[in-house]
């Protein structure tokens, strides 16, 4: 089972972030919190790598649902979004796949609310 849906664009990566934070909302998520992967590396370990930016988005019923049905499942939000910089330099955007991330909890409610939020986060990925 993979664990993420990826789709590769073209274009600026700066546009291509504000593009997928918009697309987000569009399907009820906003984005909580934003990691340049870049710029940490850089600064923490003075290390280069490509462009690279982590969107912690987050869909505040769904989440509440979460929480409602899972006291920890906080462990496992937001639902990540990376958008990176590949090789070619075409852009990649990849969201978790919820469902393949909390197979391993035993809650009924919990996998069929990780099975909404898949269905949007690939309609999210497929709408870019």
């Amino acid at each position: 089972m993979s664990y993420h849906f990826t789709k590769t664009l073209t274009g600026d990566f700066e546009q291509t972030i504000q593009k997928v934070t918009e697309t987000l909302a569009g399907f009820g998520f906003g984005v909580l919190t934003t990691i340049d992967v870049q710029a940490t590396m850089k600064k923490k370990i003075n290390e280069d790598i490509r462009p690279y930016t982590i969107l912690g988005a987050c869909n505040p019923k769904l989440a509440f649902r979460a929480l409602a049905a899972e006291n920890k499942i906080g462990t496992m939000l937001p639902c990540n979004v990376v958008v990176q910089q590949i090789a070619d330099g075409s852009i990649e955007v990849s969201a978790v796949d919820p469902a393949a991330s909390m197979s391993a909890i035993e809650n009924d409610t919990l996998g069929a609310l990780a099975l909404e939020v898949q269905d949007l986060l690939k309609q999210v990925i497929a709408a870019l």
